[in-house]
């Protein structure tokens, strides 16, 4: 059974910084494209930033240049490094793993809420 569970999240005040962590069991992570969603309320779920097994990374606009997506094959692990946060960047944030091949593999975390306010 494979399990994702999100940690790192938070309230935080504008401009910080927070790191979400996506940890893994019951499958490695070979040949998984690893993401970052995000979901406000009343609203479709968006792809923040992605990371291909070969380490392609994409991310959405409006997170280019302050998100950062990681992962660590070995501990099956994926991490978003987000700075200079903004108010506008409250919502629940999902993990995500999905085969690139077998796409019926495609697995989600619980959600962990970041919260950007002073």
């Amino acid at each position: 059974q494979v399990q994702l569970v999100e940690s790192g999240g938070g309230l935080v005040q504008p401009g910080g910084s927070l790191r979400l962590s996506c940890a893994a069991s019951g499958t490695s992570f070979s040949g998984y494209v690893l993401g970052w969603y995000r979901q406000a309320p009343g609203k479709q779920r968006e792809l923040v930033a992605s990371v291909t097994s070969g380490g392609r990374t994409n991310y959405a606009d409006s997170v280019k240049g302050r998100f950062t997506i990681s992962r660590d094959n070995a501990k099956t692990t994926v991490y978003l490094h987000m700075n200079s946060l903004k108010p506008e960047d409250t919502t629940v944030y999902y993990c995500n793993a999905k085969h690139a091949i077998a796409g019926y593999l495609d697995y989600w975390g619980q959600g962990t809420q970041v919260t950007v306010s002073s």
